[in-house]
């Protein structure tokens, strides 16, 4: 299948060029189909694969039409089309009845929607077939249903697609959201200066390593402090803290009342006086230390 020779697809301007091409190869009759397709599965004829290729080209061109609202250049979606296209014919079998192109439109789809759904964004999209089936079927739906495309979605709106596609409206708003936001290089030209591109507009938010480094020496100094004061605590009082307050998996209040054989309001009465030494003796170490 690697041998075959298929027109090359040229860029956008020349697509009208490849189209011309495409359609010089004629369409098969049946029986000639079927005798090709026996030819290729039982001998391995590349002549005959290709003549099957060659002959729906056309094919191939019509649906990669179909999806060129998706901003991707069509000279791509043909090549990619033409991939599905090879593939259908290195497994399409004659003997099932059918003809090529009801098998290979499927393959043909295939390759071209996949081939969208990695181009989208980096971050993976539609991971199964009712994500898939979402994305290039809201487009659609909102057309129809006279909604812009390039806005959010107001409530009603999802609503109504929801009703429309069977699809909760929460998943619609993500997916339209997901359309609306491609990945942008930021490599990008900004306005009207040639020296401004995308990347010079951001903004890093995160502290500069000096603030960083100074955050978490006081984070730690802090830390200290608080461990010397849940130590100088009463040994109920500090289990208590500790158990409500520092525990992965806190205790409840009740839990604890029933370990003291006290009630639950005695245990939060402890709880609130453990709480206010704490914070007393943290505050007075951090004045003293000057971390204040």
């Amino acid at each position: 299948m690697t041998a075959i020779s298929l027109p090359t697809v040229p860029v956008e301007g020349g697509l009208s060029l490849y189209f011309r091409e495409a359609w010089r190869f004629p369409m098969l009759e049946a029986d000639e189909e079927f005798m090709l397709a026996k030819r290729w599965r039982e001998h391995e004829d590349v002549d005959a694969a290709h003549a099957l290729v060659t002959s729906h080209l056309r094919l191939v061109c019509k649906m990669a039409m179909k999806y060129r609202g998706y901003g991707l250049p069509v000279a791509d979606l043909i090549s990619e089309g033409n991939i599905g296209l090879m593939k259908a014919v290195r497994k399409f079998e004659p003997d099932r009845g059918f003809r090529l192109s009801t098998y290979a439109i499927w393959w043909i789809r295939a390759s071209i929607t996949e081939y969208i759904l990695k181009s989208w964004s980096m971050v993976k999209l539609g991971t199964v077939s009712a994500q898939k089936k979402l994305f290039f079927s809201l487009r659609r739906t909102k057309s129809q249903l006279k909604i812009l495309d390039d806005c959010d979605l107001t409530p009603e709106q999802a609503d109504q697609l929801s009703e429309r596609l069977g699809v909760p409206a929460d998943d619609i708003v993500a997916m339209n959201r997901r359309l609306a936001a491609r990945d942008t290089s930021l490599n990008v030209p900004m306005g009207d200066d040639e020296g401004m591109e995308f990347q010079d507009t951001l903004k890093d938010e995160a502290l500069s390593p000096e603030m960083a480094f100074a955050e978490s020496e006081e984070l730690s100094l802090r830390g200290g402090f608080l461990k010397t004061a849940v130590a100088a605590l009463p040994e109920r009082e500090r289990h208590i803290f500790t158990e409500r307050n520092l525990s992965e998996e806190p205790k409840t209040l009740e839990e604890l009342g029933q370990y003291y054989g006290v009630s639950r309001e005695r245990v939060r009465q402890l709880e609130a006086r453990a709480m206010e030494r704490v914070q007393k003796a943290v505050l007075d170490a951090a004045e003293n230390a000057g971390a204040v």
